[in-house]
């Protein structure tokens, strides 16, 4: 007996392929590697796509280009600079270019998502999403979920790595390079702003927070304390509020070690299997995202690829996937 049109659609549904309208959209690679001390998130794109990430797209629907990866200086070829911010130079020509090919991506009518490289990369991401939506005279809000503020500077980094600076430069504190990419600062304002499972923050980095006048810093022990879904809803009412949607960065040492071992900075206690789907599922819900970003997978500490396809998995809950 053949299969009417909605038997099959009601089987697509059950198997977790459809419900939000599909997209467009462009993978971009940043193998950006001069953020951080450890070394091995160069490889992290290339780890997600091995992991399937085109064909599990593709299987809710979206279309899918692959834009290859960015062109990325190595460390060995280049100076160290100024020890309070390493490899500042090599690291704003990268995400310029990260910024200009989002912000094209955008215009096509595509929704960008980046793997990194190190965390570094967000200052262009948000950059390139946040010129976009500004010569349409709108702004857009931001949800960074990490283990880690990320809210250094040159002056209050303990080590200089600039992976730890790329929300302040988002927020106008500096250092300027990286906050002035592509002529304008800031890319988001502090009201709009959402930190999301931090559980790792640098003593000088507190001041940092409270200088940028970010409200809305969401704890692992808020997590413990209020649940998922209660953090996800304010943190979306906020990031959403009067703009015109949201740029999610995740950082994936954000989950707990056991479930994401393969990270740049791994820190015990983070968000589980289950807390990070519903994370992703609930931002797909809401339907707001603009763009996405998946940064510090490092496949030299990973164990067979496990947090690479954990990457993808959660980049598929964001877009859509649903248990049922």
């Amino acid at each position: 007996m053949s299969k009417t049109s909605e038997t099959v659609a009601t089987e697509k549904t059950y198997r977790g392929v459809q419900s939000l309208p599909t997209r467009k959209i462009k993978v971009i690679g940043v193998p950006l590697d001069l953020g951080a001390s450890r070394r091995g998130v160069d490889m992290g794109p290339s780890a997600v796509r091995v992991a399937g990430l085109e064909a599990r797209l593709e299987a809710l629907g979206h279309e899918v280009n692959d834009a290859g990866n960015i062109e990325v200086d190595l460390p060995e070829t280049k100076h160290v600079g100024e020890h309070n911010a390493r490899y500042l130079s090599e690291i704003t020509e990268t995400c310029t270019k990260a910024a200009e090919l989002v912000e094209k991506s955008l215009e096509e009518g595509m929704t960008p998502v980046i793997l990194g490289g190190d965390h570094s990369v967000a200052a262009g991401t948000v950059a390139g999403v946040s010129a976009y939506f500004r010569k349409q005279r709108q702004k857009i809000g931001l949800i960074w979920i990490d283990a880690h503020a990320d809210l250094n500077t040159p002056e209050t980094s303990p080590s200089g790595n600039v992976h730890g600076m790329p929300l302040a430069a988002l927020l106008g504190l500096g250092p300027a390079p990286l906050a002035n990419i592509l002529g304008f600062s800031p890319k988001v304002s502090p009201e709009n702003t959402v930190i999301i499972g931090v559980r790792d923050i640098d003593a000088t980095e507190k001041e940092n927070i409270r200088r940028a006048g970010i409200t809305e810093v969401y704890t692992m022990r808020d997590i413990d304390e209020r649940g998922m879904r209660t953090v996800m809803e304010e943190a979306l009412r906020a990031a959403g509020r009067g703009t015109a949607g949201y740029h999610i960065s995740l950082d994936m040492d954000w989950i707990d070690p056991e479930d994401a071992p393969g990270v740049g900075t791994p820190v015990r206690g983070g968000a589980t299997y289950r807390e990070a789907h519903l994370a992703m599922e609930i931002i797909a819900d809401h339907g707001r995202m603009l763009s996405f970003e998946i940064v510090e997978v490092n496949p030299v500490i990973d164990e067979h690829n496990r947090t690479a396809d954990l990457a993808v998995e959660l980049i598929s809950s964001a877009f859509g996937k649903k248990i049922l």
